[in-house]
């Protein structure tokens, strides 16, 4: 009897554990099958926060990214933008508030991926940045530094501004046109068609390398004084400006703006020689040819130094900052817009982690 009894208790003692384990096999099995799209999830409402910040950060100063390019690239023998004030009124009067919009629908259809692109691999490259930099003894506790945000920042602009910039080129063009203009693009893939037609497909990425230069400090330095000015504040909480370990929208605002200022400051000059880079081959843009109608060789450049050294030689140094005013009134809240609408909308949508994170 007492035998049947412990058999009885074995075997129930082994029902018992074989019932624990499927149900444990199951739960991780469950688990398993959640994680990949509780995962991919996340990915998807980044993705949308940056495509959401980077659309409405760039309609809200649309009139100013037309005005700055056209002061880029306008033919030094007949001006007709002289600043940023006269230019808005010229625009307004020759093409009414379409043309105060002209070329943002092009941009909206670049910058809305891209952004979606850059906020993304931003924290893709700081996560990889740092678990690196934790590999070396020493550091197996180190946290993000403004220098390994400035390399992770430099990573999602190169990886952004590659993807997207074939847009890129075609909304310059696009921008720059006029109702005077000889050569009318219809459209976004009209432009796209008729360039990869008449100039072949290097010439969607004409410019391509300045841009490469130039995105490193200016995503990478927005990126990296973003973070750290927050930082700072919630540590130090100088002037009573933080209350808690949150940032108002304000001093978010604030944050973003430093950034758009220490950023395009540094990296404009080689926006300039983009933008003129991307009209080479395009002989009918009205803002490049004379009143006699000859094309005085403005834009025929044969490469990025090229460009430089022409700009500067017939323009002047200060061409490599034309249309810095108009920028710098459209990057500072642009970049802010961005950079809080991103956090905001990844609060909304639940995303548990933040740029910062």
């Amino acid at each position: 009897m007492a035998s049947e009894d412990v058999v009885g208790k074995t075997t129930s003692d082994s029902a018992v554990s074989t019932i624990v384990n499927l149900a444990e096999e199951a739960k991780l099995a469950s688990e398993g099958v959640k994680a990949p799209s509780h995962a991919l999830l996340g990915v998807c409402k980044s993705l949308v926060a940056g495509g959401v910040a980077g659309g409405v950060s760039r309609t809200a100063v649309a009139p100013l990214e037309r005005l700055k390019i056209l002061l880029q690239v306008q033919n030094p023998h007949r001006i007709k933008y002289n600043g940023t004030v006269q230019g808005l009124k010229y625009i307004w009067k020759t093409e009414g508030i379409r043309g105060l919009f002209k070329g943002n629908g092009t941009n909206c259809a670049r910058i809305v991926p891209n952004s979606a692109v850059k906020f993304f691999s931003y924290e893709q490259a700081s996560q990889g940045i740092l678990w690196l930099y934790r590999q070396q003894p020493g550091n197996e506790e180190a946290q993000l530094t403004p220098v390994l945000r400035l390399g992770a920042g430099a990573c999602a602009g190169i990886i952004a501004m590659s993807a997207t910039y074939p847009m890129d080129m075609v909304r310059g063009r696009l921008t720059v046109q006029t109702e005077n203009s000889p050569r009318q693009y219809k459209g976004i893939f009209h432009a796209l068609s008729t360039v990869l037609r008449e100039e072949g497909p290097r010439a969607l990425y004409r410019g391509w390398l300045p841009s490469v230069i130039g995105v490193i400090p200016y995503v990478g330095l927005n990126f990296a004084v973003y973070e750290s000015l927050k930082d700072w504040l919630i540590t130090s909480r100088p002037f009573g400006l933080v209350k808690d370990s949150e940032l108002s929208v304000t001093t978010r605002l604030a944050c973003g703006a430093a950034a758009g200022t220490v950023g395009q400051t540094v990296a404009y000059p080689l926006d300039v020689i983009r933008r003129r880079m991307q009209m080479v081959g395009w002989k009918d843009a009205a803002s490049v040819v004379t009143g006699d109608g000859r094309n005085k060789g403005a834009h025929e450049y044969t490469g990025m130094v090229d460009a430089f050294r022409k700009t500067v030689r017939h323009e002047g140094f200060g061409a490599l900052y034309k249309g810095l005013v108009p920028n710098s009134v459209k990057v500072v809240p642009s970049i802010a817009i961005a950079f809080v609408t991103y956090e905001v909308v990844k609060d909304i949508l639940g995303v548990e982690m933040r740029i910062s994170d």
